[in-house]
């Protein structure tokens, strides 16, 4: 995949997982950091990044339990290493930080 098409994908991505953690209705600190990072605080002081990491094609996410690498596939963001669905691992690492139940969708 072209390093341009690869952007406007995980751009997209993360601006739907933007609205999706809007809208879940935990209370966390959301941030949208210039080239392509998006920073979550929750009120404990723990934080998850998620970016998009351009030369290896995926979208990276970096919580207290781990590192989780994410790249396109049949139209969703699978893990490499466990075939993890990318809206679950962050439902799992979010409820975990805030402490409170969350189930996070793409269609958010």
């Amino acid at each position: 995949m072209e390093e341009s098409a690869f952007n406007a994908l995980a751009e997209a991505e993360l601006a739907k997982i933007e609205s999706a953690l809007e809208a879940c209705g935990v209370d966390m600190d959301i941030e949208l950091k210039p080239g392509g990072i998006l920073e979550l605080e929750f009120d404990n002081g723990s934080k998850v990044i998620i970016n998009r990491h351009t030369a290896a094609r995926e979208i990276w996410v970096a919580a207290k339990s781990g590192g989780f690498h994410f790249r396109p596939e049949n139209g969703g963001w699978v893990a490499g290493r466990d075939g993890a669905e990318l809206y679950a691992l962050l439902s799992r690492v979010v409820s975990e930080q805030s402490g409170e139940q969350v189930v996070l969708s793409a269609s958010a």
